[in-house]
């Protein structure tokens, strides 16, 4: 990352952080409370050791009001410590929440284009992974950089009313060590950018394995799944080892710099107690006094530097997931959106085109009339375009050219709610949370009654089935619908439509994990409930959509045959031979 790009990243951390100036303040004041006293506290002890005079001659009186004063002293660093990482702590952990929020309402604000460009484990991945990264990194720094600075200064500060040549021996020799450390985190960031990076691809891999691992298991697809892991498990290893062997030399070599600082005060500070005699300036309790400030201020320079390499993993993580947060959301809504209300069913499309990605064209010219009440069968070909024009209908995507009507209404010029509202889907891949039967039925009518939720559930011939469960409609599920079967999740998501009733219905393969028994008797209750109400259905078996008003054939994009079953067959066009191979003996 460029310099320009890493002042970014720290800018945008210091926007969440300046919502608790109140703590960051609260921090810093601790922090030189702190450095203060721990500061006095050499100089407390070489006041004890002058008072230790030789063999017989110590005024213990004042050497135990010393270390009292001492005890005192220690007391009160370690309450103004303790309350320094309360407010750290709270900084910290407030800005990631803070963060994460903002990312996961981003997430529900992308627009699905995004969502279908990126794995899921790798989001994943940004929202946790990066955020605990990020956060370590923004603690430690805080906790660090603060009581190092002001040791710094505050310890520079003592040393010079002490002695300013010895001073200056410790000053010229300390630039050495900052210098080690900005060449060693320049290298390093590159190193944990890569790991970041890696550790999300890793996150990906397991994510989409334990999704699937049921395919993964009945195509013997074991050992192929277990070397991309240790493939990518490999390069991890490689990255993160290389990221910590150099962040890791940082310390030593600080402290070896530091050393050489030590040892010339030791030395020039020897010289100037024997230059000054017995009796002199200065004593061997300001000696004392200085090599413990001597060893204070290099402190810091040790600790700032492994706070500069962890910082360096914190940006690019922090990095990361600034990319996600900032990501064009989808196109917002008009300013003077209307809700869509009183919805009458009817439908128009008129010259619609569309793609997903332009050098690939999917759906061209598309024209569509559909009137109130009216049932609309979408057959054709895999990748002809009829889950498509269910996506443009819900608005998950936006038309490249022409328009979507509904209800006389351009779907781009009023609300996603209130368009979304008015549609009932039910897809072939299910989509149950975590949480109670009841509690999934109800997501389109959260104030439905036992009573609609009961008679919503023998409509989609689900109550039998729910009532054998341990504790019938309370019983909690897993994500996705834990242990229950494929069509059992299928009868909830096809009852969840049939309680809140909505004036149009989208049905892509409902039925298609369902026994045939039971999808007569859904067929029926579909029936009953699309009377009066517009419906879309994507089918393959043919023999679902025989009552259909209209039947849209569609390949490559096109409608190329339009009319109801019979008109079809007569045809004896590409409908007819599709209808025909099914059923072929």
């Amino acid at each position: 990352m460029s310099k320009a790009n890493n002042r970014g990243t720290i800018g945008k951390v210091l926007h969440y952080i300046r919502h608790y100036w109140f703590f960051v303040v609260l921090s810093i004041l601790c922090a030189a409370v702190t450095v203060a006293l721990t500061l006095y506290v050499p100089i407390l002890t070489g006041d004890a050791i002058d008072h230790i005079i030789d063999k017989g001659l110590v005024d213990f009186d004042e050497v135990l009001v010393i270390v009292r004063n001492i005890v005192i002293v220690v007391l009160l660093t370690a309450a103004s410590q303790w309350l320094m990482n309360v407010s750290n702590n709270r900084i910290a952990y407030h800005v990631i929440r803070d963060i994460r929020r903002e990312a996961f309402h981003k997430i529900e604000i992308l627009p699905l284009k995004y969502i279908d460009g990126h794995s899921y484990g790798e989001i994943v991945s940004r929202v946790i992974a990066d955020v605990d990264q990020f956060s370590d990194g923004l603690l430690m720094g805080f906790t660090q950089l603060f009581t190092g600075v002001i040791t710094i200064l505050g310890t520079l500060l003592f040393m010079l009313s002490i002695s300013v040549k010895i001073t200056l021996v410790v000053v010229l020799v300390t630039p050495l060590s900052l210098f080690v450390a900005a060449f060693i985190a320049k290298k390093t960031y590159s190193m944990f950018k890569l790991q970041s990076e890696t550790r999300g691809e890793q996150t990906a891999l397991i994510d989409e394995m334990i999704g699937n691992q049921k395919v993964v298991q009945a195509f013997g697809q074991e050992d192929e799944v277990l070397e991309r892991f240790d493939e990518i498990n490999g390069r991890l290893e490689k990255c993160s080892l290389k990221a910590i062997f150099f962040s890791s030399t940082t310390n030593p070599s600080t402290r070896f710099v530091n050393s050489l600082v030590y040892t010339g005060v030791g030395f020039t500070g020897a010289l100037a107690v024997i230059a000054s005699g017995a009796g002199g300036t200065f004593t061997v309790g300001k000696l004392s006094c200085f090599l413990s400030y001597a060893n204070q201020y290099t402190k810091p320079f040790n600790e700032i530097s492994g706070v500069v390499t962890e910082l360096q993993n914190a940006l690019a993580c922090a990095a990361r997931i600034f990319e996600l947060i900032e990501e064009e959301p989808q196109i917002a809504e008009a300013e003077n959106a209307t809700v869509l209300d009183n919805v009458d069913g009817t439908v128009t499309l008129s010259d619609v085109s569309f793609s997903y990605t332009p050098e690939q064209k999917l759906i061209r010219d598309f024209n569509l009339s559909v009137k109130k009440g009216q049932r609309v069968a979408i057959v054709g070909p895999t990748g002809c375009g009829k889950t498509t024009v269910i996506n443009l209908l819900m608005r998950f995507y936006d038309v490249n050219e022409g328009s979507i009507r509904v209800s006389g209404e351009d779907i781009r010029e009023v609300t996603r709610d209130s368009l979304r509202t008015s549609f009932g889907m039910v897809l072939q891949e299910t989509w149950l949370k975590a949480g109670t039967i009841r509690e999934n039925l109800t997501m389109g009518k959260p104030d439905a009654t036992d009573e609609e939720v009961i008679a919503a559930a023998k409509a989609a011939h689900a109550h039998s089935f729910i009532k054998r469960l341990p504790q019938g409609y309370d019983t909690e599920i897993g994500e996705d619908g834990g242990s229950l079967s494929q069509g059992q999740k299928q009868l909830l998501c096809i009852a969840r439509v049939m309680l809140c009733l909505p004036p149009m219905l989208i049905l892509d393969e409902a039925t298609s994990s369902i026994d045939t028994r039971t999808e007569l008797k859904i067929q029926n209750a579909f029936a009953k409930m699309m009377e009066g109400r517009t419906s879309f259905i994507v089918a393959h078996r043919l023999s679902t959509i025989q009552n259909a008003d209209i039947i849209l054939v569609m390949k490559d994009g096109n409608i190329i045959e339009q009319g109801n079953h019979e008109t079809l067959l007569a045809q004896g066009g590409f409908y007819a031979n599709l209808y025909n191979s099914q059923f072929a003996m």
